[in-house]
């Protein structure tokens, strides 16, 4: 519709064209096109809005910049409703001056958006209108129908759900810096908590640095507003400067300088009780209007049960990590000749705080105890529990006791105090009621001696520990082992030595490190097999501490989200890592492989074991072949001493020289004097073939009689192929 459009006329009177209608009403048009992003102003429009008084096409961005900010995001919101629902957008609008900081006048806008089609394209036309309410106060910025209702309302779902998803005090005034009230928003805030007799801030914004230094530790008798509402409970609304003046002479001198127009102060009530003040202060005036006053009043509420949540998540999360940080010790001084790193990480669900640790223990002899465990459960108990048994032990290893006899006393222990737990009064007449619940832990107990490098290790239920050689050969070191601590009082617990060569870094850990991220045994340890092959060496500094990270992270990382392992439901554990490296100058440093393994006759299912074992210390191998004879040899000399004798059977491997022309020489010694024969079976016989497959697949063998027992050998060259040679 045109504005000089006469309208049509009514009896016999005629009605003067629309424009001066509009014009004596200082009413202005406006178009404001959806597709093309500009918006068509006339002469009276284009004045209400502080540009020239003449007709012209502007962009949305050149009349935003006329809109306070806050009510542009809100009659956006309303024209979006009235597009959906084919109703009127109405609204009231500050204009703002050139700066963005001058309040010029306050418009009412009325608007119906037109649709093209099918499409999202639309036009808005409508009116300009100024409000002749004094100043910009509240009613100025109230829109006139319920849209202004609908608004408040989703601000405050809105801010609702944003407080309720805050997990600590900083988050949730961060949050509260960001609320947009729909109308009117703050340009100050700041939260006032209570400590004794005392306000202190928790926390503002919209002001400097060191501002808050006045307003801290001030006497809750202070005739200060928000010290007010702490003894009172109720709200205090100061919607000019001459109010605050009057009301609170003595504090006005600290707030006149942050030039504000009106402050709220409303009670952070939960349960009753008011835990502090939340300060709403704007630079221009507000007159609270009952609406203002429901809003400021419900996001008051809002913030106190989100700090409170928050204070009480922050005041859990402090004392389990100061429990936890509590019973780890701290890794003791520097140990010569060796370097120490260890790890702990709580699973990230419930209370963090579980039944991991480790422990470094110097002990009368000299040496040094490395411990880590792991305490079934993940709840208060499982760490009280840690504590104990990690209190137990450093006493036992103290005493100068051997692996075996620690462990064994650490089992009585545990059996004994989870026996039964004894709680207060059980209501039905006795003082105290007793409940059974057995709890077991797995432990690894490795003593090593800095000088040689001579580890004895005892192992209650525990993963195994992994070896990476100076070459970069990472092998799982099988060793004796007993059942978890706090299972059997009496339970035996062997001990297995092994020597750590300079160069060579061990690594113990819980299971955490290996199954979290749904992994089980196997393809959790392939994951961690990789990170140590890719470890530098010692040769960087601090890298301990980076292999220590990236075990971690591997686990942890955003990596490790790309590849879960096969069991995605398996629950997510504590970890708790400890490196031990031994240093060694270069020339100390050798690049032979060397592994050692026991396979005793009560348990012949090591046998499968040692052929993985010598398969990972063959992995770089030139020829596959010979690696399956070294593995076939193994196997059968390994069978023939559990077959043939009553004692068991002890492996040693070691590969020797530069790659490409290295020598594999094995090992199989056992306690029995009887020297193997050479046999002729038949075609259907079941055994005397081990001679046989020596001649046959070894470079060299042959048999050594010692003193107490013998040994039978092979030797494997990688650089003659699978060749056979004869007996030495």
């Amino acid at each position: 519709m045109r504005t000089d459009d006469p309208l049509p006329p009514v009896g016999d009177d005629s009605l003067p064209p629309v424009r001066d209608v509009l014009t004596a009403i200082a009413t202005g048009l406006w178009r404001w096109d959806n597709a093309s992003g500009t918006v068509t102003l006339d002469a009276e429009a284009a004045r209400l809005l502080g540009l020239p008084a003449r007709a012209q096409t502007l962009s949305e961005a050149g009349v935003r910049s006329r809109f306070h900010p806050v009510d542009w995001n809100e009659i956006y919101g309303t024209v979006q409703l009235a597009v959906a629902e084919g109703t009127l957008a109405e609204a009231r609008l500050r204009i703002m001056d050139d700066t963005g900081r001058r309040v010029l006048r306050v418009v009412r806008s009325r608007s119906k958006p037109v649709m093209h089609g099918t499409t999202e394209a639309y036009e808005l036309i409508g009116t300009l209108q100024e409000v002749t309410d004094p100043g910009p106060g509240s009613a100025a910025r109230t829109p006139v129908t319920g849209d202004w209702r609908r608004s408040r309302e989703a601000f405050l779902l809105d801010a609702g759900r944003a407080l309720a998803e805050a997990r600590s005090t900083e988050e949730v005034l961060r949050v509260a810096a960001g609320l947009s009230m729909p109308g009117f928003s703050p340009d100050g805030l700041a939260v006032f908590g209570v400590e004794g007799e005392r306000l202190t801030i928790i926390g503002h914004h919209g002001h400097q640095p060191g501002d808050d230094g006045p307003f801290s530790a001030m006497p809750l008798d202070t005739d200060y507003p928000a010290a007010e509402v702490v003894r009172t409970g109720r709200a205090v609304y100061l919607s000019t400067p001459e109010d605050y003046r009057r009301r609170y002479p003595a504090a006005w001198p600290l707030a006149s300088r942050f030039e504000r127009q009106s402050w709220a102060f409303l009670p952070l009530t939960v349960a009753g009780r008011t835990m502090g003040t939340w300060m709403a202060a704007f630079t221009y005036p507000v007159s609270f209007t009952p609406d203002e006053r429901s809003v400021l009043t419900t996001v008051a509420r809002m913030l106190a049960q989100a700090l409170s949540r928050a204070g009480v998540a922050e005041s859990e999360r402090e004392l389990t990590e100061g429990l936890q940080r509590s019973m780890l010790p701290m890794l003791g001084p520097q140990i010569p000749g060796m370097s120490v790193a260890a790890r702990y990480v709580p699973t990230g669900g419930g209370l963090q705080v579980g039944g991991d640790w480790y422990d470094m223990i110097p002990l009368p002899s000299g040496r040094i105890a490395f411990v880590i465990g792991d305490v079934q459960g993940h709840d208060v108990r499982a760490a009280g529990l840690m504590g104990q048994l990690r209190i137990a032990l450093r006493a036992y290893a103290s005493e100068g006791h051997r692996p075996d006899a620690v462990l064994s006393r650490a089992t009585r222990f545990l059996s004994g105090i989870t026996e039964s737990i004894t709680y207060g009064s059980s209501g039905t007449g006795d003082d105290h009621a007793t409940e059974y619940d057995p709890r077991f832990a797995t432990c690894l107990y490795v003593e090593a001696d800095p000088a040689t490098g001579v580890l004895e290790i005892g192992r209650a239920g525990h993963p195994e520990p992994a070896i990476r050689m100076s070459d970069g050969t990472v092998l799982l070191r099988p060793t004796a082992g007993g059942l978890p601590l706090g299972i059997d009082p009496d339970a035996d617990y062997p001990t297995t030595r092994l020597v750590l060569e300079p160069g060579e870094t061990m690594l113990i850990c819980t299971d955490g490190l290996i199954e979290t991220g749904g992994h089980d045994l196997d393809s959790g340890w392939s994951r961690i097999r990789a990170i140590l092959e890719e470890y530098p060496g010692q040769d960087e500094p601090d890298a301990l501490e980076q292999l220590a990270d990236s075990l971690v992270q591997a686990v942890h990382g955003p990596s490790s989200h790309h590849t879960t392992g096969p069991l995605a439901d398996r629950r997510e554990d504590d970890i708790a890592v400890l490196l031990l490296s031994r240093a060694g100058r270069p020339e100390q440093r050798t690049d032979a492989r060397r592994t050692v393994l026991t396979v005793a006759q009560a348990e012949p299912e090591r046998v499968a074991g040692a052929r993985r074992h010598l398969r990972d210390l063959l992995h770089d191998w030139a020829d596959d072949d010979q690696v399956d004879s070294a593995v076939l040899m193994v196997s059968e000399m390994l069978t023939n001493v559990l077959v043939h004798t009553d004692g068991d059977a002890l492996l040693v491997a070691e590969v020797t020289g530069e790659p490409g022309a290295r020598r594999l020489r094995a090992e199989v010694a056992d306690g029995s004097d009887d020297l193997p024969h050479r046999r002729h079976p038949g075609e259907l016989a079941s055994s005397g073939r081990g001679l046989v497959l020596m001649e046959l697949l070894a470079g060299a063998w042959g048999v050594d009689p010692r003193g107490d027992g013998k040994s039978i050998w092979f030797e494997l060259y990688e650089d003659a192929g699978a060749s056979g040679g004869g007996a030495e």
